[in-house]
């Protein structure tokens, strides 16, 4: 945007006062737009690794282990885990989930995703 006032004030020769004006009026447009853009694209924080696991759905394979998002996982509840059912993954532990039936939230295992 700069460069842009910088050629326009080349091609068109503006007197003095608003030459410096549009110049000045261009770079604190350009800055203000970075500033928002920054702003912008910095206001929330993507969830990475493991953590991105807690909201997920999860299908019990063992007692002690649930498969979400393709990959096996140590898992820990409250309640006793029944093969095949659905839980939802409410923390991470380390290595270890720490996950809750769907059946207290509500849903079934059909909207279990079993990847």
């Amino acid at each position: 945007m700069l460069l842009l006032g910088g050629i326009l004030l080349a091609v068109f020769v503006v007197p003095w006062p608003w030459g410096i004006f549009a110049v000045l009026a261009g770079g604190l447009l350009d800055i203000g737009e970075s500033v928002a853009f920054l702003k912008w694209s910095r206001r929330r924080k993507s969830p990475v690794g493991a953590e991105a696991l807690v909201g997920q759905t999860a299908v019990v394979v063992t007692p002690t282990q649930v498969r979400v998002a393709g990959e096996l996982w140590e898992a820990r509840s409250d309640d006793p885990l029944r093969v095949g059912s659905g839980v939802e993954v409410t923390a991470v532990d380390g290595l270890t989930l720490r996950v809750r039936d769907l059946r207290h939230v509500g849903a079934g295992p059909e909207n279990v995703s079993r990847s």
